[in-house]
């Protein structure tokens, strides 16, 4: 029986991806890079940010650095360190001010956690979205109360997919790879869920498709928030 579940934030609890393409956006014009349509952003996100802007220097056309101080992207493109770093720097100061710009929660998610808590059963967030722009959108959207444990990208915790987050959340709670379902829209999410070794359902209202869900190993879908439910 499950006693928990962990959540991604973007593309999972919310939709988050005009405020993330509005904060890009306006760190790649501050640099003299062109913008980027909202819906491109989908296969830009779930890494972390650092990961997130290289994609969109590679898309604006950014030339590959030969220093190769940033971390290459899928294809193993790596952009030049100076520009990651400084657009990389704005993005987060708009982040800071604007990471809340016109989010909100899926369809049929407060209903769901509505009825999780009326079943006892422990929510908790893991997302690699920086720790406190992942605080404020889940407390803004959920308030205080809602889930345990909070948990985003810090320095001292290896980001998705790394386990070590899903890990940490469970010895915070207490509990064993059996009671926890871990929910997430991404490839990047079923690989956490694998690699921690905890049951891992694909959220098809997300970023990404469901054949990539599948293709990572997740061990159920769910087209409906609701029907999570089936899988305690």
């Amino acid at each position: 029986m499950k006693k928990a579940v962990i959540f991604d934030l973007d593309g999972t609890l919310a939709n988050t991806l005009e405020s993330i393409a509005y904060c890009t956006n306006r760190a790649l014009k501050d640099h003299g890079f062109s913008v980027i349509e909202v819906e491109r952003f989908k296969k830009f996100v779930g890494n972390g940010a650092r990961m997130q802007l290289t994609r969109a220097l590679r898309e604006v056309g950014d030339r590959e650095g030969t220093a190769r101080l940033s971390e290459a992207d899928a294809d193993g493109f790596f952009t030049w360190p100076e520009h990651l770093e400084a657009v990389l720097a704005s993005y987060m100061e708009y982040f800071k001010k604007d990471c809340m710009y016109r989010v909100e929660p899926y369809e049929g998610i407060p209903a769901l956690l509505a009825e999780l808590q009326k079943r006892g059963i422990i929510c908790a967030v893991f997302s690699n979205k920086p720790h406190l722009n992942t605080v404020n959108v889940v407390e803004t959207l959920f308030g205080r109360d809602c889930f345990a444990v909070i948990l985003g990208q810090k320095e001292s915790l290896k980001k998705k997919p790394a386990p070590d987050g899903i890990w940490k959340i469970m010895n915070e709670l207490g509990l064993d790879r059996s009671e926890i379902l871990y929910v997430g829209d991404s490839s990047v999410d079923m690989d956490t869920g694998k690699a921690a070794q905890v049951e891992t359902i694909g959220a098809e209202w997300g970023f990404r498709d469901k054949e990539e869900l599948l293709q990572h190993g997740a061990d159920g879908l769910v087209c409906r928030p609701e029907e999570l439910l089936n899988y305690l």
